[in-house]
């Protein structure tokens, strides 16, 4: 798909929007592409291998079949480049076409042969947040319910909705990835980790400010992947009345 969007920011002369955003993919098919070396980890179960990058590109994060990159001169947008050979491209792009525009998404502006051209999203991942020390208030995780919610009744079931896929700036919550939002099933972990912040992050980690290391948070992570994986693993973190 190569159809440049009417619009990018309504605010913007439309005009000016769309050259802006063909400067952009120009670039992205003259510089990022033919230098970038991007490749698949053997185990897909580890962040996509980024060994080249030419400059001024900046890598700003790595999943498990895409990466994300930045140029200074176009901030407000980000490419997300899929791997070869890893699926959930096309997917991917049917999620941001049924989520449209949305205040606590990122939307497609623009779809290549493998890569995306979406709205930058600002802010503070709540993993980062707990390493940080930052607070996080209640309506964040609001914000977050109620963009699932949004999600769902546009058809969608999102999944893998954890600490790094969702942010927050200035007490606001937004959701960062949206790929995994046309897969089948029930996926708990929102739902576990919305036990995890109102039963041990707001009485505990919250009132002492505590700034939890990403070594201690990482043991976390891989403790829940592996609890994951046993039967009735909802009984480790039960329910709270009103969530």
């Amino acid at each position: 798909m190569t159809t440049l969007p009417p619009h990018i920011d309504g605010s913007v002369n439309p005009e000016f929007a769309r050259s802006h955003l063909h400067q952009l993919v120009e670039c992205i098919e003259r510089e990022l592409l033919p230098q970038l070396q991007l490749h698949s980890n053997s185990t897909h179960n580890n962040p996509v291998v980024v060994k080249q990058v030419p400059s001024p590109w900046q890598k700003l994060g790595a999943g498990n079949y895409a990466a994300v990159f930045s140029h200074p001169d176009y901030p407000q947008q980000v490419v997300k480049i899929y791997a070869p050979g890893m699926a959930g491209f096309e997917e991917e792009t049917e999620v941001y076409r049924r989520l449209g525009t949305h205040p606590a998404f990122s939307e497609c502006l623009y779809a290549g042969a493998n890569f995306l051209v979406l709205k930058r999203l600002y802010g503070t991942t709540l993993y980062d947040s707990v390493h940080q020390g930052l607070s996080i208030p209640p309506q964040v995780i609001a914000d977050i319910d109620r963009a699932l919610d949004d999600a769902r009744n546009r058809g969608l079931n999102p999944s893998d909705v954890h600490g790094r896929n969702v942010m927050m700036l200035e007490g606001r919550g937004f959701v960062v990835d949206v790929s995994d939002f046309l897969h089948q099933g029930n996926c708990p972990k929102w739902r576990h980790l919305k036990r995890a912040y109102y039963w041990l992050y707001r009485p505990i980690i919250q009132p002492l400010k505590l700034r939890i290391p990403y070594p201690l948070l990482d043991v976390v992570r891989k403790s829940y992947r592996y609890c994951c994986r046993l039967p009735y693993t909802d009984r480790f973190l039960p329910d709270r009345g009103g969530l």
